[in-house]
C-alpha cells in the first residue's frame, strides 16, 4: 500500500503544533468580526476576553525583567487594538439594529458598562469616557511613545559602540563565538524592539481617536434609527443609545488603558536583574530615614484642625512604623547573614570530604594558547568600562601581525592574577611564561634609544620587550623626557610592545595545523586548484606546516602564500625533506626576503666568510653532513668573531646580514641563531639579480 505524503508546508504545521495556525486564525477571526453579524452572548465573550487580555498584558510587562524579554508586545499591542476596533464595528451593528429593544440588546457587559458603572447617568458617562480618553491619548500613550521614541535613537546610535565593545571582549578571549552572536543579535533585536514599539504606540493614539468618533457616530445614528425607524420619542432614544454608545465606548477604552499602561511600563524601565515589582519595592520603600521624614509630615497634617485627621493620622502612624521596622531590620540582618555565612562555612568544612565529587574530564583545563595574566594594580588597562585602552590595542596587535606575517594569530586571553606584583604582568604561550615585565599604571616609561641626554628622576629599569635602559617618571616630565632624546610610552604601551614582541618571537610556535588549514582555505578561494594540487596529493600537512614553521623562525613572512604553494607543488616531486623545501622556497621568496631586510635599498651591505674559512667548513660540510665535524674551538671563534661583526653593522646603522654559500646557509643560521639572534644569514642564491652586494667586513679573517 502506497503512504500518503502530505505537503512540506502541512507537515511544517503539524511539527510544529496549532500554535503555527493561532495568529492566522486570528487575523481571519477579527476580519470575520468587522463583517459577519455577531449575537450579544458572542459580544459578551469577546469583551470578556479583551478585557483579560489586557490584564495579562499588564502583568507580563510588570514581572518583566528587561524589554527584550517581551519582544512579542508590538505585535500584541497591534493585535489587541485591531480586536478593540473589531469589537466596536460589531458593537455598533447591533447597537443601530437592536438597541431599540432595550439596555441588554448588546449584551450584558456593555449594559453594565452603561448602567452600574455610571449608574444610568449618560452625562456622567460622556465626562467618564471623554476623561479615560484624555488620559490615554495625551498622557499615557504620548508619554510611552516619546519614550520608544527617544530609546529608538538612542539604541541606533549606541549600536557600533556596543558592537566594538563585543568585537574587543571576543578579541580578547573574554567571551566566544556563541557569546558574540547572541549579544549582537540582542543588540540589533534591542534597536527593532524601540522602533517597533514608538511605531506600535501610533496604532493607540489612533485608537483612542476611533473610540471618540465611533462613540459619537453611534450616538447620532442611535438617534436616527430610533426615532424615524422606531418611532422612538427623542428624550427616549437619545438615553437609550447614548447609554449603549458609552457602554461600549467604556467597555473598550478601559482595556486600551490598560495596555497603554503596560507599553509605558516595558519602555520607561530601566533594565536589570529585577522586575519592576522588585524594583519599587526594594528601592521606594528601603530608606527608613525616607518613611520617618513623610510620616512626620502626614501626621503634623492630620493635627491641623478641619483635616480629615483620622486618615492622615492613620497613614502617618503606619509611616511611622514602617521606618522603625526598616531601621530594626537594617541593624539584624547584618548579623544574621555573618551568622548564617559562618553555618555555611562551618557546614561546608565538615561536609567537603563527605561531599567531593569524582574527577571527571571536565576538570581538565585546556591551555590557553596566548595569555596575559595582570597584577591588581593593571585592571584598569584591561576593563574597558575604566577605560581601558590595551584591549583596543591588543586587537591591533593582532590585526597588524595578520597583515605583516601572514597568518592570524590566536586570541589573547586576559586574567588577573594576584600572585603577581600588583604592577607586574606576565606573558604565556600553551601555559609557560615567556616574558614578563612591570607597567606603573599612571607613570610613563622614558626610554634610552642610545642618543639621550641628562638624567631623569624616577625608578631605573630596562624597557621589557628590547632591555634598553629605561626609567619610569611621573606625566609632569614627559615633554622634559623627550626633548631631551627619550622615547616616553605610557603603561599600556609598554605592555602592548613587549606582548608584540614575542608574538613576532615566536610566531612559528603560534602556526599550528589550524592555522595552516585555515591559510589554505583562504588561499582556495582565489585557487582552488593550486591548493588541491599541492595537499594532500603532493604534501602532507604536518610537512606544509614544518615548512612555514621554518620560515617563521628566521623571519620571514609567509603572506606570499600563492608563491609558497607553487614553490612547494614544483619542487615537493624531488624531495619530501622540510628542510631542503625550505631552502628552495627562501630562493622563491628572495625578492621579498631582501625587501625586508634592506627596504628601498639596491645595495646591500653584508657581512661575508673570508675563503679558508668558507673552504673549512665546506669540508666539515662534506665531513659530518650537517656540520657537525666543526671544532669547538673553531665554532666559539666563528660565534665571537659574527656577533663583533653583527654590532659594528648595528653602530653604522645596517641591518646585520651574513652572506653565505648555500650549502652553508642553513647549517649557520642554526648554530649563529643563539649566539647572535639579530644576525640574519642569507645564501647567494636568494639575492635577486638586480642587487648590487658591497662587502663591509669578513667573518674567520685574520685579526
Amino acid at each position: 500500500m502506497n503512504s500518503l505524503k502530505l505537503p512540506a508546508w502541512m507537515s511544517g504545521l503539524g511539527a510544529r503544533g496549532g500554535s503555527a495556525l493561532a495568529a492566522p486564525l486570528l487575523i481571519i477571526l477579527l476580519l470575520a468580526m468587522m463583517i459577519l453579524p455577531l449575537p450579544a452572548f458572542l459580544l459578551d465573550v469577546f469583551f470578556t476576553f479583551n478585557i483579560a487580555l489586557s490584564v495579562i498584558v499588564l502583568l507580563t510587562a510588570l514581572y518583566t525583567v528587561k524589554p527584550l524579554d517581551f519582544m512579542a508586545f508590538p505585535t500584541i499591542l497591534l493585535v489587541s487594538t485591531m480586536l478593540r476596533l473589531a469589537l466596536n464595528v460589531a458593537s455598533t451593528r447591533i447597537v443601530l439594529t437592536e438597541g431599540h429593544t432595550g439596555g441588554a440588546a448588546a449584551g450584558k457587559v456593555i449594559e453594565a458598562f452603561g448602567h452600574f458603572l455610571i449608574g444610568g447617568n449618560y452625562t456622567v458617562g460622556i465626562v467618564v469616557f471623554i476623561i479615560l480618553t484624555i488620559i490615554n491619548f495625551s498622557v499615557v500613550t504620548k508619554g510611552a511613545g516619546r519614550i520608544a521614541e527617544v530609546g529608538a535613537r538612542f539604541a541606533l546610535d549606541a549600536m557600533p559602540g556596543k558592537q566594538m565593545a563585543i568585537d574587543a571582549d571576543l578579541n580578547a578571549g573574554l567571551i566566544g563565538e556563541a557569546d558574540a552572536r547572541k549579544r549582537r543579535a540582542e543588540v540589533g533585536q534591542e534597536a527593532e524592539f524601540y522602533g517597533a514599539m514608538d511605531g506600535a504606540s501610533k496604532y493607540v493614539k489612533g485608537d483612542a481617536v476611533a473610540g471618540i468618533l465611533i462613540t459619537l457616530i453611534n450616538v447620532i445614528g442611535g438617534l436616527i434609527v430610533g426615532v424615524v425607524q422606531h418611532d422612538l420619542a427623542i428624550g427616549e432614544a437619545t438615553k437609550l443609545y447614548t447609554l449603549l454608545a458609552i457602554g461600549d465606548g467604556l467597555v473598550a477604552q478601559l482595556p486600551s488603558l490598560i495596555i497603554s499602561i503596560a507599553a509605558g511600563m516595558v519602555v520607561s524601565r530601566v533594565a536589570n536583574d529585577q522586575d519592576i515589582s522588585s524594583q519599587l519595592t526594594k528601592q521606594l520603600f528601603a530608606r527608613p530615614e525616607v518613611l520617618y521624614i513623610t510620616g512626620g509630615i502626614i501626621t503634623g497634617l492630620g493635627l491641623i484642625p478641619g483635616m480629615p485627621n483620622l486618615v492622615f493620622l492613620l497613614l502617618g502612624g503606619a509611616l511611622l512604623g514602617g521606618g522603625y521596622l526598616l531601621s530594626k531590620r537594617a541593624k539584624v540582618q547584618p548579623a544574621q547573614e555573618a551568622a548564617a555565612a559562618a553555618a555555611d562555612a562551618a557546614a561546608a568544612a565538615t561536609q567537603a570530604p563527605a561531599e567531593s565529587e569524582e574527577a571527571t574530564w571536565q576538570d581538565v583545563m585546556p591551555v590557553d594558547t596566548l595569555g596575559l595574566e595582570v597584577g591588581y594594580r593593571l585592571i584598569p588597562l584591561v576593563d574597558k568600562t575604566q577605560g581601558g585602552e590595551l584591549l583596543k590595542r591588543i586587537k591591533g596587535i593582532r590585526k597588524k601581525f595578520a597583515q605583516e606575517v601572514g597568518f592570524l594569530a590566536p586570541p589573547v586571553h586576559i586574567r588577573d592574577n594576584l600572585e603577581l606584583k600588583p604592577s607586574g604582568y606576565r606573558i604565556t604561550l600553551k601555559g609557560v611564561e615567556v616574558g614578563a615585565g612591570e607597567a606603573l599604571n599612571g607613570q610613563f616609561l622614558a626610554i634610552n634609544p642610545g642618543m639621550a641626554s641628562g638624567h631623569l628622576p624616577g625608578l631605573v629599569t630596562t624597557d621589557p620587550a628590547f632591555g634598553l635602559p629605561a626609567v619610569w617618571i611621573e606625566a609632569g616630565l614627559r615633554d622634559e623626557a623627550q626633548s631631551m632624546g627619550y622615547t616616553v610610552v605610557d603603561a599600556g604601551t609598554v605592555v602592548a610592545t613587549h606582548l608584540n614582541h614575542l608574538i613576532t618571537l615566536h610566531a612559528s610556535e603560534l602556526l599550528g595545523r589550524m592555522e595552516v588549514q585555515a591559510l589554505l582555505d583562504h588561499l582556495g578561494k582565489e585557487t582552488p586548484k593550486l591548493v588541491e594540487e599541492l595537499v594532500p596529493k603532493t604534501v602532507s600537512l604536518s610537512t606544509l606546516q614544518k615548512v612555514l614553521q621554518n620560515l617563521l623562525i628566521e623571519g620571514v613572512h609567509i603572506r606570499d602564500m600563492r608563491t609558497i604553494v607553487e614553490s612547494l607543488s614544483e619542487y615537493a616531486v624531488q624531495t619530501q625533506d622540510p628542510a631542503d623545501l625550505t631552502a628552495m622556497v627562501r630562493v622563491a621568496l628572495g625578492r621579498a626576503i631582501v625587501q625586508q631586510l634592506f627596504p628601498g635599498s639596491n645595495e646591500l651591505s653584508v657581512m661575508t666568510l673570508d675563503n679558508r674559512l668558507e673552504r673549512l667548513l665546506m669540508q666539515a660540510m662534506g665531513a659530518g653532513g650537517d656540520g657537525t665535524g666543526i671544532e669547538p674551538g673553531l665554532a666559539d671563534t666563528i660565534a665571537q668573531q659574527a656577533a663583533n661583526a653583527a654590532q659594528q653593522q648595528e653602530q653604522m646603522g645596517l641591518t646585520p646580514v651574513l652572506l653565505v654559500p648555500a650549502p652553508l646557509r642553513v647549517l649557520l643560521s642554526r648554530f649563529l641563531r643563539r649566539a647572535v639572534p639579530q644576525l640574519k644569514v642569507l645564501s647567494h642564491a636568494e639575492i635577486p639579480e638586480t642587487k648590487t652586494i658591497r662587502v663591509t667586513s669578513l667573518v674567520g679573517a685574520p685579526m
